[in-house]
């Protein structure tokens, strides 16, 4: 356990938590009940919700999950905070047992109404963040946007909530600004404009009557991950032609019958997904024997044949140009086929799919754009799907470097190794996971700063159960400040050393992942092991590991609820005052 430098009074002082998404409005709470006595929320948003906030959700926007139940017909969902139960979905139909984005945003709001009321401001603009000049605390510049005023405020604490999901990444030869020198007639737009502009692309791309003609032109969809799918989905069942290019597609699972929760939602697919370490026999068995090995090889490659078939997509077809679902981070889940879904649309030929392929410049007819290739796509409107950059940049002058919140140069000469079997014959390695890496620790504190207890992050780790792992990651924080006795690096030398470690795991594990490119959403990675990332956490903080319970042969397919986390207040309070009457005795 560390010994860090003790605070008598740590619940003291504003806490700014900034961002109202998933992260932002869970770890406020959890502060809140450990006794913080001044937390403030801040967003520049008119509303919470963060990437379903009301004012970002299109028609035809669900969650990448359906819902599924337990014994108990009590719904498990990914978003679902411990607190307050999730509905089930009230839509059939179309979306099949999937949440609608109106759905997800009123959960949301209900949680900050519930919870939070007094706590949130909205439309306040976070423009830079910056250390006090007595080196404790932090002083941040804030734009008011109603009013119209920038103010410097301080705040003891801060915990960065920002998402990776706010500053859209647009290629220079694609920029807007680029498109109106070359006389393009259409819209540019970047997915995340969509629910605003919607109407705008709608206007520009006339409906089609029947199968469109070849020469027509289409709404150019640019991008192959979810936003992309989801936007050509929609355009197309609004009956606009739509062409979607891109170097290769997410893979994705789908089934005939909605799979049951003891195999989505439990240990099940997480112990078939190497950790960064082993906590059982299985997974040892399963990623360091050559059986194991081909076990799990089997089943992945089972596995996503199985969703080829389910949709529809043929040997040969260009839908198959996915990303390595193993090696990927890029997975979608499609559950029971749609029609009207993006794979439906494209089988069908409502969606004309280019892959692989990229777009090179806007045409000189003011009407097309130009493949690297050469082929040329007549286009009425462009939408990016092109990704998005870290949130953090923009937010930190100098301090930036000093905390590290930066790419760091990666360590060529790491000597950290994983002798897994499943991890053997690796795709080639990114250029820019080989030059950079990330220096947060656990994807929660920046190893630089980590003796300071004064800053911290929450929502930087992609996982595929974001309520579950963020929930977690928001007691770990909140003992983080409360200065608990916690499984922690002694020292900053430790912390960089122990982020050098979980760098050098991240490239060998996804070595075609460039985690750095955007630290506010992927400083670190757990995707489908978030159980196994869930109880790091826990143990960190001397709490009980794999709640789920089952015995030794039931464990792996025992679902996983937040539910089982509504008691982690509590136990690490009665754990908290053990040691200390310890302490004293």
């Amino acid at each position: 356990m560390s010994s860090y430098p003790s605070d008598p009074e740590p619940t003291r002082g504003p806490v700014a938590v900034i961002g109202a998404g998933v992260a932002g409005l869970v770890t406020a709470h959890t502060l809140i009940r450990d006794g913080f006595t001044d937390v403030q929320v801040l967003t520049r948003d008119n509303e919470v919700g963060g990437i379903w906030a009301a004012s970002r959700i299109y028609p035809g926007l669900y969650l990448n999950k359906y819902a599924s139940t337990n014994r108990c017909t009590t719904p498990i969902l990914m978003y679902r905070f411990s607190s307050l139960e999730m509905p089930p979905p009230s839509a059939g139909g179309v979306l099949r047992g999937r949440l609608s984005g109106a759905e997800m945003s009123q959960y949301f709001e209900t949680f900050a109404e519930t919870f939070l009321k007094g706590h949130v401001r909205l439309g306040q603009d976070v423009r830079q963040i910056r250390r006090h000049p007595s080196g404790k605390g932090w002083l941040l510049e804030v734009y008011d946007i109603r009013r119209g005023v920038t103010e410097t405020k301080e705040y003891r604490r801060v915990v960065l909530c920002t998402g990776g999901c706010t500053r859209p990444k647009i290629p220079e030869q694609l920029h807007p600004r680029v498109a109106a020198t070359a006389g393009f007639t259409g819209p540019v737009i970047h997915s995340s404009d969509l629910a605003e502009k919607f109407r705008e692309v709608l206007t520009y791309a006339p409906p089609v009557n029947a199968v469109a003609a070849e020469d027509e032109s289409s709404v150019v969809v640019i991008g192959g991950g979810k936003s992309a799918q989801d936007a050509a989905a929609l355009l197309a069942n609004e009956g606009r032609k739509v062409t979607l290019v891109c170097n290769d597609l997410d893979c994705f699972l789908a089934y005939p019958i909605p799979l049951p929760a003891f195999i989505r939602q439990s240990r099940f697919l997480a112990v078939i997904g190497p950790h960064i370490h082993l906590r059982t026999k299985l997974e040892r068995f399963l990623h360091t024997t050559w059986l194991g090995m081909y076990i799990v090889r089997f089943f992945w490659w089972a596995l996503f044949e199985l969703s080829f078939l389910s949709v529809g997509v043929k040997a040969g077809s260009p839908l198959r140009n996915t990303v390595p679902p193993f090696w990927s981070i890029r997975l979608n889940d499609e559950g029971v086929p749609r029609e009207n879904a993006f794979y439906g649309l494209a089988v069908s030929g409502k969606i004309n799919v280019i892959t692989p392929a990229r777009v090179a410049r806007f045409g000189e007819d003011g009407g097309s754009v130009v493949l690297e290739d050469g082929r040329v796509l007549r286009a009425s409107a462009i939408i990016l799907a092109t990704g998005y950059l870290s949130s953090w940049d923009t937010l930190f002058d100098k301090t930036m470097d000093e905390l590290g919140l930066g790419p760091q140069p990666a360590n060529a000469e790491s000597s950290h190794r994983w002798e897994y079997t499943t991890l053997s014959n690796p795709p080639p390695t990114h250029p820019d996971t080989r030059r950079w890496s990330s220096a947060i620790y656990c994807g929660l504190v920046p190893a630089k700063n980590i003796m300071d207890r004064d800053l911290a992050m929450n929502g930087t780790c992609l996982s595929i159960n974001n309520g579950y792992t963020t929930e977690i990651a928001s007691h770990w924080i909140s003992s983080y400040f409360l200065g608990d006795d916690m499984r922690l690096p002694h020292s900053v030398d430790a912390a960089l050393a122990e982020t050098d470690r979980e760098a050098a795991w991240l490239k060998q594990r996804y070595p075609q992942v460039p985690t750095a490119r955007n630290l506010s959403y992927m400083a670190f990675l757990t995707f489908a092991t978030w159980p196994q990332y869930g109880d790091d956490l826990l143990e960190d903080m001397g709490l009980r590991v794999m709640r789920s319970g089952g015995n030794a042969l039931t464990w792996p397919f025992k679902p996983v609820d937040s539910a089982e986390l509504k008691t982690l207040k509590e136990e690490r309070d009665v754990r908290r005052a053990s040691l200390q009457r310890r302490a004293f005795a």
